[in-house]
């Protein structure tokens, strides 16, 4: 909504509050669709000022009320200044064996935050950037770095540790440049030999950084081990809790974090329920469990007062997080404000939040 004088308004637009003349009696209500006679109306009463609808009202999720907003469109116009450099930085590395200059990436890491006010608003920002097709991989390299950020002051890790990480989530995946692209982003299930090629990504990033720098050794570990699991399930070695590094346990749960809010060609980005659910139904064995507690609470904290559908249709507001189950809240409903646990309520879950 905005405020706009009277001499301004044009046929068409809507108005936003119901306006009242100075008896309080409403004389147009919000709702109206602007046009002569009702401009004609506001004149005899001496209305000066009337709030009328902006596109961003007409939003319907949350989501899409963020696209709307000037802080977004500021990110969106800063990232996409930045987002060249950081391509040339990474593509010089791995096209033509230049060094990786770590503090041009900060710099660039540090100038995309500038103006975001908070962690939330971040991953807020991040889930609504538009990737280029053709610039996947680096994408998810950049936008890793950005959440590597936020997961950092969520896990109290140091300043020096909060930078490394964010060094790690720059590099760990830069084995995949190596990696063909229609492999890496096929939308169909992978053969079991093009299954091999890209689990080879973590030995080929590894060696790659060995050979053009020296980097501190949490990075090299991190781009290796990032795929491994606490529960001995991942690779390339199937190392368990206490043989991964602890940065590749970070970067574990920061890189799955950020493939699920990312459009795939065969689904949609997922909301944060959604998100969370899949950590829990996988189980925390596989990941560092005191982090993705952590990750995930923060995540689940940040949807309270949050309107969301639920798959059977029916409409309410998280007013509650069930601590031990992130992803199923308590819910108000809109229609009688009656109450549903979804813990309790397993047959439904929530569809999307608005």
């Amino acid at each position: 909504m905005k405020v706009v004088a009277r001499i301004e308004l044009k046929p068409g637009m809507v108005i936003a509050e119901d306006i009242l003349n100075y008896k309080n009696e409403i004389i147009v209500m919000a709702g109206t669709k602007v046009n002569d006679n009702i401009m004609k109306k506001l004149a005899r009463q001496s209305i000066i000022a009337v709030p009328i609808k902006e596109e961003i009202d007409y939003s319907t999720t949350h989501f899409e009320k963020v696209r709307m907003t000037d802080g977004f469109k500021n990110f969106e116009s800063i990232y996409n200044i930045y987002f060249p450099v950081f391509k040339t930085c990474m593509l010089g590395a791995v096209d033509k064996s230049q060094k990786i200059n770590l503090s041009q990436l900060m710099e660039i890491y540090k100038s995309i935050i500038a103006g975001v006010k908070s962690g939330e608003q971040l991953l807020d920002y991040l889930y609504n950037l538009v990737p280029d097709e053709n610039d996947m991989t680096l994408c998810h390299c950049l936008n890793s770095a950005l959440i590597a950020g936020v997961f950092a002051t969520w896990l109290g890790l140091s300043n020096k540790d909060s930078t490394l990480l964010i060094e790690c989530a720059f590099l760990y995946d830069i084995g995949k440049f190596s990696i063909p692209y229609q492999i890496l982003w096929k939308p169909q299930r992978l053969t079991p030999e093009e299954y091999m090629l890209v689990m080879k990504h973590t030995q080929i990033g590894y060696d790659f950084l060995r050979q053009v720098g020296s980097f501190n050794h949490h990075i090299l570990r991190a781009t290796l081990q990032h795929h491994e699991r606490c529960n001995g399930t991942g690779y390339p070695a199937s190392l368990t809790s206490d043989e991964i590094d602890k940065f590749a346990k970070y970067i574990a749960i920061i890189d799955t974090y950020e493939a699920m809010t990312s459009p795939r060609t065969y689904r949609k980005k997922l909301h944060p329920f959604q998100i969370i659910a899949n950590y829990e139904n996988e189980g925390f064995e596989r990941y560092d469990v005191q982090a993705l507690k952590s990750i995930l609470s923060h995540i689940a904290a940040s949807q309270l007062g949050f309107n969301v559908q639920l798959s059977n249709e029916r409409l309410g507001t998280v007013i509650l997080i069930n601590e031990k189950a992130l992803s199923r809240p308590l819910i108000k409903l809109n229609e009688d404000n009656s109450l549903i646990d979804l813990s309790k309520e397993k047959s439904l879950k929530i569809t999307q939040v608005f």
